[in-house]
């Protein structure tokens, strides 16, 4: 349900450190049963280097390709073309899945034999074979009602025809050449959206010239949206559609102004609603848009939906195994006297400044005829490069020096 004491990562590793904030985000966004937490709103807040990210990259990881992850950050509805609203609930509806169970009737098989024959009807599927590049020996299946042709690969029996072969070979379907086939596709309600806003196809001059004119990024109307979610409500009823409700990511929330936050209030009520899960590192600041100051700089009324997760600051044991991932991850050989000292620099300035060190440290190493980084090289680096806090220390002491 949850990743476990520490969560894990796309490395197969795991994320350190976060323990209560693994726990509570595998509680808050039902990994067993997501759609139960549809609408649902979570904060990940706490100070810069805690592995709000990271959680977020666990979570997508965790769900699967087969439930939607849309993440954002809050500068990027700012646009001069869409509205702020618009992209909102643009990234909204692509967080919402549907799954698409069909039942057609197709001939499934091998080819082993090509003759065109002419006709006056105009339905014929040769056209669709010459695209698929269908030859004798592939495996096919047809779709019985739209025609529609679609080439499996070639017939595992061809497999030692040639030496070097760039082929996917497949067996031949077993039973009856016309059968019926459960198809299942999976598609999200921005790709309905944009699919019915643009349709594409004509052949008028006029489709024709803004098919090669560089698309100009159009609001979706909120009518055809309506349309859109009764045909989806019509086939959740009738059992041909599932819903799926996934996950949104906000990150940098408090860049979002109050107009995005009013939104947000109606867009978390509403049937359709994913997950969304806000993230945050700053404290007691002003409400964008407004003169009003408040937690984490979202308004009251937006605060009390969020159940609020709180990310703390890594310990040094947890710094060090850190960065032993980060070295394996970027194949660097590094002894346990230099992590612990890396270790001691991310306490004293960051995490990410001294994941930032490997790289040069490994080019030291190197340059000395090593391949393993030992804490002399680290320190050599140490003596080239300063962290932020260092670096304000003699900003200060040396102010008059500087232009202001």
């Amino acid at each position: 349900m949850c990743f476990g004491q520490w969560g894990r990562d796309s490395y197969g590793s795991r994320v350190r450190g976060t323990g209560g904030g693994t726990r509570g985000v595998g509680t808050g966004c039902g990994y067993d049963k997501p759609e139960k937490m549809a609408g649902r709103a979570l904060l990940f807040a706490g100070p810069p280097s805690t592995g709000k990210t990271a959680l977020a990259l666990g979570i997508s990881q965790e769900l699967g390709s087969k439930v939607p992850f849309c993440p954002m950050v809050g500068s990027e509805v700012y646009s001069t073309e869409v509205k702020k609203t618009e992209v909102l609930m643009e990234n909204f509806r692509r967080a919402i899945g549907l799954r698409i169970k069909e039942n057609k009737e197709v001939y499934e098989g091998e080819v082993t034999e090509l003759s065109p024959e002419e006709a006056e009807s105009t339905t014929g599927i040769y056209d669709a074979l010459i695209k698929e590049k269908v030859a004798v020996g592939d495996v096919i299946y047809i779709e019985a009602n739209s025609g529609a042709v679609k080439r499996v690969g070639r017939c595992d029996a061809f497999a030692t025809e040639f030496d070097l072969e760039a082929e996917e070979y497949v067996p031949i379907p077993k039973g009856e050449v016309h059968k019926k086939k459960e198809i299942v596709q999976d598609v999200t309600l921005h790709d309905l959206d944009a699919a019915n806003a643009r349709p594409q196809g004509g052949q008028d001059i006029l489709s024709l010239m803004g098919q090669m004119m560089k698309p100009r990024k159009t609001e979706i109307t909120e009518k055809l949206r309506q349309e859109i979610n009764k045909v989806v409500n019509r086939y959740i009823d009738e059992g041909v559609a599932e819903l799926v409700p996934g996950v949104l990511f906000i990150d940098e929330v408090h860049m979002l102004d109050i107009e995005c936050f009013s939104y947000l209030n109606r867009a978390l009520e509403s049937s359709l609603a994913p997950i969304v899960i806000f993230a945050t590192n700053r404290g007691i600041c002003n409400v964008r848009g407004t003169d009003m100051t408040s937690p984490h700089g979202i308004p009251v009324d937006l605060l009390d939906r969020l159940v609020i997760i709180r990310t703390e600051t890594y310990g040094p044991t947890e710094m060090i195994q850190i960065l032993a991932i980060r070295a394996q991850v970027e194949e660097l050989e590094i002894d346990e006297e230099s992590l612990a000292y890396l270790g001691e620099i991310g306490q004293r300035a960051s995490l990410r400044h001294s994941i930032q060190r490997l790289s040069p440290a490994s080019i030291v190493a190197k340059t000395n005829g090593r391949d393993k980084i030992c804490k002399a090289d680290i320190e050599e680096v140490s003596s080239l490069y300063l962290d932020a806090k260092t670096s304000a220390k003699l900003l200060q002491e040396q102010q008059e020096r500087y232009l202001t």
